[in-house]
Protein backbone atom coordinates (compact mmCIF):
# COMPACT_ATOMS: atom_id res chain seq x y z
CA UNK A 1 0.00 0.00 0.00
CA UNK A 2 2.82 2.49 0.52
CA UNK A 3 4.31 1.90 -2.67
CA UNK A 4 1.12 2.70 -4.10
CA UNK A 5 0.80 5.71 -2.34
CA UNK A 6 3.82 7.39 -3.09
CA UNK A 7 3.23 6.47 -6.68
CA UNK A 8 -0.32 8.40 -7.16
CA UNK A 9 1.58 11.39 -5.30
CA UNK A 10 2.27 14.51 -7.74
CA UNK A 11 5.05 15.48 -5.40
CA UNK A 12 8.39 15.61 -6.72
CA UNK A 13 10.89 12.84 -5.94
CA UNK A 14 14.87 13.95 -5.84
CA UNK A 15 16.98 10.84 -7.52
CA UNK A 16 20.53 10.16 -8.61
CA UNK A 17 21.11 8.96 -12.21
CA UNK A 18 23.30 5.88 -12.08
CA UNK A 19 23.38 4.78 -15.54
CA UNK A 20 21.25 5.45 -18.81
CA UNK A 21 19.61 2.93 -20.78
CA UNK A 22 19.85 2.45 -24.48
CA UNK A 23 16.67 4.07 -25.04
CA UNK A 24 17.73 6.98 -23.39
CA UNK A 25 16.53 6.73 -19.77
CA UNK A 26 18.16 7.55 -16.97
CA UNK A 27 18.32 5.13 -13.91
CA UNK A 28 18.03 5.31 -10.24
CA UNK A 29 17.11 3.00 -7.31
CA UNK A 30 14.88 4.67 -4.82
CA UNK A 31 13.63 2.21 -1.80
CA UNK A 32 15.60 -0.87 -3.47
CA UNK A 33 13.34 -0.32 -6.48
CA UNK A 34 14.65 0.46 -10.30
CA UNK A 35 12.95 3.67 -11.86
CA UNK A 36 13.59 4.49 -15.60
CA UNK A 37 13.39 8.68 -16.00
CA UNK A 38 12.61 10.45 -19.14
CA UNK A 39 14.66 13.05 -19.75
CA UNK A 40 17.32 12.07 -17.11
CA UNK A 41 21.51 11.70 -17.44
CA UNK A 42 23.44 9.53 -16.26
CA UNK A 43 25.70 11.56 -13.50
CA UNK A 44 22.96 14.16 -12.51
CA UNK A 45 20.42 15.02 -9.77
CA UNK A 46 16.81 15.33 -10.63
CA UNK A 47 13.19 15.69 -9.13
CA UNK A 48 11.30 13.33 -11.29
CA UNK A 49 7.46 12.44 -10.67
CA UNK A 50 6.06 8.77 -11.48
CA UNK A 51 4.35 8.38 -14.46
CA UNK A 52 3.41 4.34 -14.18
CA UNK A 53 4.29 1.53 -11.48
CA UNK A 54 5.07 -1.97 -12.60
CA UNK A 55 6.54 -5.13 -10.46
CA UNK A 56 9.86 -4.60 -10.98
CA UNK A 57 10.32 -0.97 -11.89
CA UNK A 58 8.75 2.13 -12.03
CA UNK A 59 8.89 4.46 -14.40
CA UNK A 60 9.36 8.50 -14.33
CA UNK A 61 9.65 12.13 -16.00
CA UNK A 62 11.90 14.84 -15.14
CA UNK A 63 10.23 17.64 -13.65
CA UNK A 64 13.99 19.61 -12.72
CA UNK A 65 17.49 19.01 -13.49
CA UNK A 66 19.63 19.96 -9.85
CA UNK A 67 22.99 18.66 -11.01
CA UNK A 68 23.19 18.75 -14.53
CA UNK A 69 25.61 16.32 -16.64
CA UNK A 70 28.30 17.75 -19.19
CA UNK A 71 26.57 16.19 -21.99
CA UNK A 72 23.61 17.34 -21.26
CA UNK A 73 22.50 20.12 -24.39
CA UNK A 74 19.50 22.04 -25.18
CA UNK A 75 17.34 20.42 -28.11
CA UNK A 76 17.43 21.74 -30.81
CA UNK A 77 13.50 20.94 -31.93
CA UNK A 78 10.51 23.30 -30.29
CA UNK A 79 8.94 19.76 -30.58
CA UNK A 80 11.06 17.57 -28.55
CA UNK A 81 9.80 16.33 -25.38
CA UNK A 82 5.81 16.01 -27.07
CA UNK A 83 7.18 14.48 -30.41
CA UNK A 84 8.32 10.53 -30.10
CA UNK A 85 10.25 10.59 -32.85
CA UNK A 86 13.77 12.03 -31.26
CA UNK A 87 14.38 10.85 -27.28
CA UNK A 88 18.12 11.38 -27.03
CA UNK A 89 18.31 15.44 -28.60
CA UNK A 90 18.98 16.20 -24.81
CA UNK A 91 22.08 14.27 -25.23
CA UNK A 92 25.66 15.73 -27.10
CA UNK A 93 26.39 14.09 -30.10
CA UNK A 94 29.40 12.30 -28.40
CA UNK A 95 27.43 11.15 -26.18
CA UNK A 96 25.02 9.67 -27.75
CA UNK A 97 27.97 7.84 -30.11
CA UNK A 98 29.12 6.42 -26.88
CA UNK A 99 25.82 5.04 -25.95
CA UNK A 100 25.24 3.17 -29.20
CA UNK A 101 28.87 2.03 -29.17
CA UNK A 102 28.32 0.33 -25.40
CA UNK A 103 24.73 -1.10 -26.13
CA UNK A 104 26.60 -2.99 -29.07
CA UNK A 105 29.60 -3.88 -27.02
CA UNK A 106 27.77 -4.87 -23.99
CA UNK A 107 24.91 -6.86 -26.59
CA UNK A 108 28.10 -8.96 -27.98
CA UNK A 109 29.26 -9.64 -24.17
CA UNK A 110 25.82 -10.45 -22.77
CA UNK A 111 24.28 -12.29 -25.73
CA UNK A 112 27.08 -13.70 -28.06
CA UNK A 113 29.45 -14.05 -25.17
CA UNK A 114 31.68 -12.81 -27.77
CA UNK A 115 34.13 -9.74 -27.79
CA UNK A 116 35.42 -7.73 -30.23
CA UNK A 117 39.32 -8.31 -30.80
CA UNK A 118 39.01 -4.27 -31.85
CA UNK A 119 36.53 -1.77 -32.10
CA UNK A 120 36.05 0.23 -35.18
CA UNK A 121 36.16 4.01 -35.18
CA UNK A 122 31.96 5.31 -35.44
CA UNK A 123 30.98 6.68 -38.98
CA UNK A 124 29.33 9.81 -38.16
CA UNK A 125 26.92 12.30 -40.79
CA UNK A 126 25.35 15.08 -40.62
CA UNK A 127 22.83 15.00 -37.68
CA UNK A 128 19.69 17.48 -38.96
CA UNK A 129 17.93 16.99 -42.26
CA UNK A 130 19.60 13.28 -42.68
CA UNK A 131 16.20 11.35 -43.20
CA UNK A 132 14.91 10.61 -46.80
CA UNK A 133 12.71 7.80 -45.50
CA UNK A 134 9.66 8.15 -43.35
CA UNK A 135 6.12 7.26 -42.74
CA UNK A 136 4.04 10.11 -41.80
CA UNK A 137 0.89 9.46 -39.64
CA UNK A 138 -2.04 11.83 -40.40
CA UNK A 139 -5.52 11.90 -38.79
CA UNK A 140 -8.27 14.84 -38.94
CA UNK A 141 -8.40 16.03 -35.68
CA UNK A 142 -12.42 17.16 -35.20
CA UNK A 143 -11.48 19.47 -31.71
CA UNK A 144 -9.05 21.28 -33.58
CA UNK A 145 -11.03 21.20 -36.61
CA UNK A 146 -7.19 20.72 -38.49
CA UNK A 147 -5.70 17.64 -40.27
CA UNK A 148 -2.10 17.01 -38.46
CA UNK A 149 0.71 15.65 -40.04
CA UNK A 150 3.71 13.90 -38.75
CA UNK A 151 4.47 11.44 -35.86
CA UNK A 152 2.95 10.07 -32.57
CA UNK A 153 3.02 11.76 -29.29
CA UNK A 154 5.80 10.12 -26.61
CA UNK A 155 4.09 7.35 -25.32
CA UNK A 156 0.64 7.43 -27.19
CA UNK A 157 -1.34 6.80 -30.16
CA UNK A 158 -2.21 10.41 -30.79
CA UNK A 159 -0.29 12.54 -33.31
CA UNK A 160 1.53 15.27 -31.84
CA UNK A 161 0.95 18.76 -33.08
CA UNK A 162 4.18 19.64 -35.32
CA UNK A 163 5.48 22.82 -37.06
CA UNK A 164 8.49 20.89 -38.26
CA UNK A 165 10.69 18.01 -38.24
CA UNK A 166 14.77 18.65 -37.96
CA UNK A 167 15.53 15.23 -39.05
CA UNK A 168 13.58 14.58 -41.87
CA UNK A 169 14.92 15.90 -45.76
CA UNK A 170 15.01 20.00 -45.28
CA UNK A 171 12.64 19.70 -48.17
CA UNK A 172 9.67 18.44 -46.04
CA UNK A 173 10.97 19.06 -42.69
CA UNK A 174 9.30 22.65 -42.50
CA UNK A 175 5.80 21.44 -44.57
CA UNK A 176 4.12 19.60 -42.21
CA UNK A 177 1.23 22.48 -41.13
CA UNK A 178 1.24 22.51 -44.97
CA UNK A 179 1.03 19.25 -46.05
CA UNK A 180 -1.67 19.24 -43.33
CA UNK A 181 -3.80 21.63 -45.20
CA UNK A 182 -3.21 20.27 -48.33
CA UNK A 183 -4.97 16.98 -47.21
CA UNK A 184 -8.06 18.73 -45.73
CA UNK A 185 -8.83 19.98 -48.90
CA UNK A 186 -9.54 16.53 -50.20
CA UNK A 187 -13.03 14.71 -49.99
CA UNK A 188 -11.00 11.37 -47.99
CA UNK A 189 -9.09 13.77 -45.65
CA UNK A 190 -11.00 11.33 -42.91
CA UNK A 191 -9.71 8.62 -44.61
CA UNK A 192 -6.17 9.26 -45.17
CA UNK A 193 -4.05 7.54 -42.75
CA UNK A 194 -0.48 7.99 -44.13
CA UNK A 195 2.09 10.23 -46.27
CA UNK A 196 5.31 8.07 -46.91
CA UNK A 197 8.49 10.01 -47.72
CA UNK A 198 11.11 8.62 -50.26
CA UNK A 199 13.87 10.87 -51.75
CA UNK A 200 16.69 10.34 -53.95
CA UNK A 201 19.50 12.31 -54.93
CA UNK A 202 17.56 14.72 -57.11
CA UNK A 203 13.51 13.97 -55.97
CA UNK A 204 11.35 13.75 -53.12
CA UNK A 205 8.70 11.39 -53.70
CA UNK A 206 5.35 11.44 -51.49
CA UNK A 207 2.76 8.70 -51.45
CA UNK A 208 -0.73 9.24 -50.03
CA UNK A 209 -2.27 6.24 -48.88
CA UNK A 210 -6.23 6.62 -49.16
CA UNK A 211 -8.91 4.17 -48.03
CA UNK A 212 -11.12 5.96 -49.93
CA UNK A 213 -11.14 6.67 -53.99
CA UNK A 214 -10.15 9.44 -54.90
CA UNK A 215 -12.12 12.19 -56.93
CA UNK A 216 -11.21 13.91 -59.86
CA UNK A 217 -10.65 17.11 -58.34
CA UNK A 218 -8.65 15.54 -55.12
CA UNK A 219 -6.61 14.32 -57.94
CA UNK A 220 -5.81 17.47 -59.69
CA UNK A 221 -5.19 19.42 -55.81
CA UNK A 222 -2.63 16.71 -55.63
CA UNK A 223 -0.62 16.98 -59.05
CA UNK A 224 -0.96 21.22 -58.22
CA UNK A 225 0.53 20.37 -55.07
CA UNK A 226 3.25 18.54 -56.59
CA UNK A 227 4.02 20.90 -59.72
CA UNK A 228 4.20 23.90 -57.54
CA UNK A 229 6.74 22.56 -55.29
CA UNK A 230 8.85 19.94 -57.30
CA UNK A 231 7.54 16.78 -55.91
CA UNK A 232 6.89 13.39 -57.10
CA UNK A 233 3.28 12.56 -56.14
CA UNK A 234 2.39 8.91 -56.10
CA UNK A 235 -1.11 7.52 -54.60
CA UNK A 236 -1.65 4.00 -52.81
CA UNK A 237 -5.86 3.26 -52.40
CA UNK A 238 -4.32 -0.61 -50.94
CA UNK A 239 -1.26 -2.45 -50.67
CA UNK A 240 2.30 -1.79 -51.45
CA UNK A 241 1.28 -2.80 -54.87
CA UNK A 242 -1.38 -0.25 -55.70
CA UNK A 243 0.96 2.48 -55.54
CA UNK A 244 0.62 4.27 -58.65
CA UNK A 245 2.35 7.64 -59.93
CA UNK A 246 0.25 10.66 -60.18
CA UNK A 247 2.63 13.60 -61.06
CA UNK A 248 4.42 13.61 -63.07
CA UNK A 249 3.54 11.46 -65.85
CA UNK A 250 7.16 9.79 -66.09
CA UNK A 251 9.79 9.96 -63.57
CA UNK A 252 12.47 8.21 -62.03
CA UNK A 253 13.76 7.79 -58.09
CA UNK A 254 17.40 7.60 -58.22
CA UNK A 255 20.54 7.99 -55.88
CA UNK A 256 24.30 7.91 -56.65
CA UNK A 257 27.28 5.26 -55.01
CA UNK A 258 30.06 7.80 -56.73
CA UNK A 259 32.74 5.56 -55.45
CA UNK A 260 31.87 2.92 -57.13
CA UNK A 261 30.47 4.95 -59.97
CA UNK A 262 26.70 3.26 -59.59
CA UNK A 263 23.17 4.60 -59.74
CA UNK A 264 20.29 2.85 -58.67
CA UNK A 265 16.39 3.50 -59.55
CA UNK A 266 14.20 2.64 -56.72
CA UNK A 267 10.39 2.44 -56.27
CA UNK A 268 9.05 4.94 -53.44
CA UNK A 269 7.96 1.73 -51.54
CA UNK A 270 11.46 -0.15 -51.91
CA UNK A 271 13.46 -0.56 -48.77
CA UNK A 272 16.64 1.71 -49.28
CA UNK A 273 18.57 3.42 -46.23
CA UNK A 274 16.87 6.64 -44.09
CA UNK A 275 20.58 8.16 -44.46
CA UNK A 276 22.23 8.95 -47.47
CA UNK A 277 25.21 10.27 -46.66
CA UNK A 278 25.80 7.07 -43.65
CA UNK A 279 24.99 4.56 -46.34
CA UNK A 280 27.65 5.72 -48.95
CA UNK A 281 30.46 5.41 -46.10
CA UNK A 282 28.67 2.66 -44.98
CA UNK A 283 29.22 0.78 -48.58
CA UNK A 284 32.75 1.52 -48.98
CA UNK A 285 33.56 0.76 -45.18
CA UNK A 286 32.03 -2.52 -45.84
CA UNK A 287 34.24 -3.44 -49.10
CA UNK A 288 37.01 -2.38 -47.39
CA UNK A 289 36.40 -4.89 -43.98
CA UNK A 290 35.72 -7.82 -46.55
CA UNK A 291 39.00 -6.37 -48.60
CA UNK A 292 37.23 -7.29 -51.96
CA UNK A 293 39.92 -8.26 -54.56
CA UNK A 294 39.55 -9.35 -58.74
CA UNK A 295 39.49 -13.04 -57.56
CA UNK A 296 36.87 -12.80 -54.77
CA UNK A 297 33.85 -15.07 -55.65
CA UNK A 298 31.57 -13.12 -52.84
CA UNK A 299 28.07 -14.35 -51.62
CA UNK A 300 25.86 -11.40 -50.57
CA UNK A 301 22.47 -12.29 -48.97
CA UNK A 302 19.54 -10.12 -48.07
CA UNK A 303 20.57 -8.32 -50.64
CA UNK A 304 18.03 -5.68 -51.96
CA UNK A 305 18.08 -3.92 -54.90
CA UNK A 306 21.74 -3.79 -54.52
CA UNK A 307 22.84 -1.02 -52.59
CA UNK A 308 25.91 -3.59 -51.51
CA UNK A 309 25.69 -5.82 -54.75
CA UNK A 310 26.90 -3.99 -57.67
CA UNK A 311 29.76 -1.83 -56.05
CA UNK A 312 30.97 -5.39 -54.50
CA UNK A 313 30.78 -6.55 -58.53
CA UNK A 314 32.69 -3.50 -58.78
CA UNK A 315 35.32 -4.54 -57.15
CA UNK A 316 35.32 -8.79 -57.32
CA UNK A 317 35.26 -11.37 -59.81
CA UNK A 318 31.54 -12.64 -59.27
CA UNK A 319 28.93 -11.65 -56.86
CA UNK A 320 26.30 -14.24 -55.78
CA UNK A 321 23.66 -12.09 -54.17
CA UNK A 322 20.18 -13.52 -52.79
CA UNK A 323 17.01 -11.79 -51.47
CA UNK A 324 13.48 -12.66 -50.29
CA UNK A 325 11.50 -10.14 -52.52
CA UNK A 326 11.34 -10.97 -55.85
CA UNK A 327 10.47 -7.62 -56.79
CA UNK A 328 13.35 -6.45 -55.51
CA UNK A 329 15.51 -9.10 -57.17
CA UNK A 330 14.17 -7.76 -60.09
CA UNK A 331 15.56 -4.32 -59.72
CA UNK A 332 18.61 -5.39 -58.80
CA UNK A 333 18.90 -7.32 -61.70
CA UNK A 334 17.45 -3.84 -63.65
CA UNK A 335 20.14 -1.89 -61.89
CA UNK A 336 23.18 -3.97 -62.98
CA UNK A 337 22.16 -4.38 -66.40
CA UNK A 338 22.11 0.04 -66.40
CA UNK A 339 25.08 -0.08 -64.80
CA UNK A 340 26.69 -2.28 -67.07
CA UNK A 341 27.46 -4.76 -64.45
CA UNK A 342 27.63 -8.54 -65.71
CA UNK A 343 29.25 -10.59 -62.83
CA UNK A 344 26.53 -10.53 -60.68
CA UNK A 345 23.80 -13.16 -60.42
CA UNK A 346 20.78 -12.70 -58.64
CA UNK A 347 18.31 -15.15 -56.67
CA UNK A 348 14.84 -15.14 -55.10
CA UNK A 349 14.87 -17.48 -51.84
CA UNK A 350 13.65 -17.42 -48.35
CA UNK A 351 16.33 -16.60 -46.14
CA UNK A 352 14.31 -17.74 -42.85
CA UNK A 353 14.14 -21.65 -44.12
CA UNK A 354 16.73 -24.44 -44.87
CA UNK A 355 18.41 -22.97 -47.96
CA UNK A 356 21.41 -25.36 -48.53
CA UNK A 357 19.37 -27.31 -51.47
CA UNK A 358 19.18 -24.26 -53.50
CA UNK A 359 21.80 -24.12 -56.77
CA UNK A 360 23.58 -20.84 -55.38
CA UNK A 361 24.57 -22.44 -52.06
CA UNK A 362 24.48 -25.78 -53.16
CA UNK A 363 28.25 -27.22 -54.22
CA UNK A 364 29.24 -23.66 -54.11
CA UNK A 365 32.37 -22.08 -52.52
CA UNK A 366 32.47 -18.54 -51.54
CA UNK A 367 35.76 -16.75 -49.97
CA UNK A 368 33.69 -13.52 -48.65
CA UNK A 369 30.15 -13.13 -47.81
CA UNK A 370 28.45 -9.53 -46.68
CA UNK A 371 24.92 -9.95 -45.36
CA UNK A 372 22.50 -7.24 -44.16
CA UNK A 373 19.66 -8.95 -42.48
CA UNK A 374 16.52 -7.04 -41.26
CA UNK A 375 15.77 -7.07 -37.41
CA UNK A 376 15.29 -10.22 -36.68
CA UNK A 377 19.12 -11.41 -37.76
CA UNK A 378 20.38 -14.37 -40.04
CA UNK A 379 19.96 -17.43 -37.52
CA UNK A 380 18.99 -19.65 -40.14
CA UNK A 381 21.83 -18.59 -42.75
CA UNK A 382 24.57 -19.00 -40.06
CA UNK A 383 25.36 -22.96 -40.26
CA UNK A 384 25.12 -22.77 -43.80
CA UNK A 385 26.95 -19.33 -43.94
CA UNK A 386 29.86 -21.20 -42.33
CA UNK A 387 29.88 -24.69 -44.33
CA UNK A 388 30.92 -22.17 -47.67
CA UNK A 389 34.28 -21.90 -45.61
CA UNK A 390 34.22 -18.43 -46.66
CA UNK A 391 37.58 -16.62 -44.78
CA UNK A 392 35.64 -13.53 -43.95
CA UNK A 393 32.56 -12.37 -43.09
CA UNK A 394 31.20 -8.79 -43.01
CA UNK A 395 27.75 -8.20 -41.08
CA UNK A 396 25.67 -5.22 -41.50
CA UNK A 397 22.93 -5.09 -38.49
CA UNK A 398 19.97 -2.34 -37.73
CA UNK A 399 19.50 -4.76 -34.25
CA UNK A 400 22.82 -5.23 -32.52
CA UNK A 401 20.79 -7.99 -30.41
CA UNK A 402 20.32 -10.81 -32.84
CA UNK A 403 23.92 -9.55 -34.19
CA UNK A 404 24.75 -10.54 -31.01
CA UNK A 405 23.21 -13.71 -31.09
CA UNK A 406 24.61 -15.02 -34.44
CA UNK A 407 28.29 -13.56 -33.84
CA UNK A 408 28.20 -16.45 -30.47
CA UNK A 409 27.63 -19.12 -33.03
CA UNK A 410 29.73 -18.31 -35.53
CA UNK A 411 32.73 -17.74 -32.88
CA UNK A 412 31.77 -20.60 -30.42
CA UNK A 413 30.04 -22.58 -32.39
CA UNK A 414 31.96 -22.44 -36.06
CA UNK A 415 35.28 -21.54 -35.31
CA UNK A 416 35.17 -17.62 -36.54
CA UNK A 417 36.93 -14.87 -34.90
CA UNK A 418 35.21 -11.56 -34.46
CA UNK A 419 37.71 -9.18 -35.15
CA UNK A 420 36.50 -5.91 -35.28
CA UNK A 421 32.76 -4.22 -34.89
CA UNK A 422 31.46 -1.28 -34.85
CA UNK A 423 28.73 1.53 -34.77
CA UNK A 424 27.17 3.58 -37.75
CA UNK A 425 24.82 6.71 -36.64
CA UNK A 426 22.67 6.21 -39.65
CA UNK A 427 19.80 7.47 -37.07
CA UNK A 428 21.20 10.27 -35.02
CA UNK A 429 18.82 11.19 -31.84
CA UNK A 430 17.58 8.27 -31.83
CA UNK A 431 18.53 4.94 -29.52
CA UNK A 432 18.39 3.01 -33.46
CA UNK A 433 21.75 1.32 -33.51
CA UNK A 434 23.30 0.43 -36.90
CA UNK A 435 26.30 -1.66 -36.58
CA UNK A 436 28.77 -3.97 -38.51
CA UNK A 437 31.33 -6.58 -37.81
CA UNK A 438 34.22 -8.18 -39.33
CA UNK A 439 34.46 -12.53 -38.91
CA UNK A 440 37.72 -14.37 -40.24
CA UNK A 441 38.47 -17.55 -40.43
CA UNK A 442 40.20 -19.10 -37.12
CA UNK A 443 44.01 -20.47 -37.87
Amino acid sequence: MGRQRRLLTTEPVIADIESMTPEGQGIARIAGKTVFIDGALAGETVEFVYTRSRRNYDEGRVQKVLSASVSRVEPACAHFGLCGGCRLQHVSSEEQIRLKQQTLLDDLTHIGRVTPESVLAPLTGPIWGYRNKARLGVRYVDKKEKVLVGFRERGSHFLAELEQCLILTPELGGRLPELGELVRRLSCYRRLPQIEVAAGDEQTALVFRHLDPLTEADVQWLIDYGRRNNFVIYQQPKGPDSVTLLYPEQTTLQYTLPEFDVTLEFLPSDFTQVNSDINRRMVSHALQLLEVTPEDRVLELFCGLGNFSLPLARRAAEVVAVEGESDLIRRARANAERNGIDNAQFHVANLFEETAAEPWLKKQTYNKVLLDPPRSGAAQMIPQLAATGAQRIVYVSCNPATLARDAGELVNQHGYRLVSAGIMDMFPHTAHVESIALFVKGE
